[in-house]
């Protein structure tokens, strides 16, 4: 299996490349015709959602990216403890 590499685009798409597949919000993968490379769309703009259609261009989307280090993830709120039985 080879390595997914995702990069975003400045001022464009996020491109993936390697042996991936998308998803909708209902769990149905899109028919991708055994491309290993895509664009997703950024911008908002394409006609052909979620892929891009290189709408950001006619759209003047713009977007610096540069890489960063992210903040750690918030912790998880244990669940509160079931209340105790009333003492007889």
């Amino acid at each position: 299996m080879a390595a997914t590499k995702i990069t975003v685009k400045s001022d464009g798409s996020i491109r993936v490349e390697g042996d991936f597949t998308i998803y909708d919000q209902d769990g149905n993968a899109f028919d991708l015709a055994g491309r290993t490379a895509i664009s997703l769309c950024r911008c908002g703009h394409s006609q052909n959602k979620p892929f891009c259609d290189s709408s950001h261009k006619r759209a003047g989307f713009q977007s610096e990216i540069h890489a960063r280090r992210l903040d750690p993830p918030a912790p998880v709120p244990l669940a509160p403890a079931p209340p105790k039985p009333p003492s007889t």
